[in-house]
């Protein structure tokens, strides 16, 4: 199965001078968790995730209304291109334990993102047992539990 027959084609994204209070906004709007940060050529520059607001803006009390999401978004990004196998971006979301990847064109422009929604709407087409595994993978947590308050 290609990526392009799973992936979400229906994504909003945010320039990086955008403030964090108004990508939030529209993240709230959209009902999703993350939002790709695309510059004038919608070439991908970043994402930022509700975790990126919590722990690098409110946790560092940051004004919302005036940091620029290049401030806290995660830049660090993989993506993988539309034509590419599902089994590809299975590993890659697998190997780095996240949950929404950006798919690219030719030219490395953003054309939708894949999440683990996508994922699970599509689980008898991938294999119950693929898909299982990569959400294994994914939500591994080898960390032990601390109490700090």
């Amino acid at each position: 199965m290609k990526i392009s027959e799973c992936m979400c084609q229906d994504v909003c994204f945010v320039k990086p001078d955008c403030k964090v209070y108004d990508a939030a906004r529209i993240m709230n709007e959209n009902h999703v968790g993350c939002i790709p940060v695309c510059d004038d050529n919608k070439t991908i520059v970043g994402l930022l995730t509700d975790r990126d607001i919590v722990l690098r803006t409110v946790a560092c009390d940051k004004n919302t209304k005036t940091t620029p999401v290049s401030e806290i978004m995660t830049t660090n990004v993989y993506t993988c291109g539309y034509e590419e196998d599902i089994t590809k971006a299975q590993d890659t979301m697998s190997r780095n334990q996240i949950r929404r990847i950006p798919i690219v064109d030719n030219q490395n422009k953003m054309v939708g993102i894949l999440t683990m929604g996508d994922l699970a709407h599509n689980n008898k087409k991938i294999g119950e047992e693929n898909f299982n595994t990569t959400l294994e993978n994914i939500c591994d947590c080898k960390g032990s539990i601390k109490n700090y308050c």
